[in-house]
């Protein structure tokens, strides 16, 4: 009666393992190779076209370098022009590396993604580094350019 309990728990420890290990590799694979190539592929779709809808934050035309002559540019403007992406950024000028604020001086023009920065009334003092800040979130791009007014020779 002592040998009876081991030799019936063996075949029955060993054949069911057996019986189900052979068809689950294979199960699983089949499993896997007809819904996971076919089923996988799809749930990414949708995170890749959201990334892409996700407008890069960027200056799609940066500004450009102004050059005046002196005699002829005192008391005429300058504008600086950017072309930014996505419209929803904020623009914000500096001039050598201060914040310009609005003024009779300044103009800031915000027309969707076309923003400029108009210097009225352009006086020797006015040359410099000019910067477009753009913001969107926690991203930041700068373009910058220089104002130059010449000096009658």
């Amino acid at each position: 009666s002592e040998a009876k309990p081991p030799k019936e728990e063996s075949p029955k420890g060993i054949s069911p393992v057996k019986a189900k290990k052979t068809p689950s590799p294979v199960d699983a694979e089949r499993r896997k190779l007809r819904p996971g190539s076919g089923g996988e592929k799809p749930p990414e779709e949708p995170p890749f076209t959201y990334q892409l809808k996700a407008v890069p934050l960027k200056f799609v035309k940066e500004m450009k370098d102004i050059v005046l002559k002196e005699a002829e540019s005192v008391g005429s403007s300058a504008i600086f022009e950017v072309l930014i992406s996505p419209s929803t950024a904020i623009t914000s000028w500096m001039k050598d590396g201060s914040n310009i604020r609005e003024s009779p001086k300044h103009k800031f023009i915000a027309d969707g993604k076309d923003r400029k920065l108009h210097i009225i009334d352009v006086q020797l003092s006015d040359a410099g580094e000019y910067t477009c800040v753009l913001r969107l979130g926690n991203k930041e791009k700068t373009s910058t350019a220089k104002l130059i007014v010449e000096g009658t020779p």
